[in-house]
């Protein structure tokens, strides 16, 4: 899946109006995932997308391996993207859930093994709400 494809797919998913919103948006839920899972998982999980998205959880961050939770992540996300925090959350849902589709399953278990809280705390998990459902679905009109 080569930029355009990934941003549409994303864009279509989300229903957001345009391009800038889009890769916001993207860039918002992958920036924050690369500063909470450590720089090598980071370029693992990169290294299948699309070469404009692989910089944002790798190059994009300063700091890698930071150890936050989810109402943390959900909070940067909203920030970066400008949104409310509802939206932050659903918006990294379905990123991830592309994300997925688009990696070795391998680095897919290699970031839930790295979200370590998620044994604690059952939030990291709604991360991959979507993805445990079996991935997004276009909803019958």
């Amino acid at each position: 899946m080569n930029f355009d494809e990934f941003t549409g797919e994303i864009q279509h998913r989300l229903e957001l109006p345009g391009t800038g919103e889009t890769v916001r948006a993207i860039r918002a839920t992958l920036t924050t995932l690369g500063e909470r899972i450590p720089e090598g998982n980071a370029e693992d999980l990169a290294a299948s997308l699309p070469m404009e998205i692989k910089w944002y959880p790798t190059g994009a961050v300063h700091e890698h391996g930071q150890r936050f939770d989810w109402s943390e992540f959900v909070g940067r996300v909203a920030e970066r993207e400008g949104i409310e925090r509802q939206e932050a959350a659903y918006h990294a849902q379905v990123i991830v859930d592309l994300v997925a589709a688009q990696v070795p399953a391998s680095d897919l278990q290699q970031l839930r093994d790295q979200l370590p809280e998620a044994q604690d705390d059952e939030n990291w998990g709604k991360l991959f709400a979507v993805v445990d459902a079996g991935g997004w679905q276009e909803s019958a009109t």
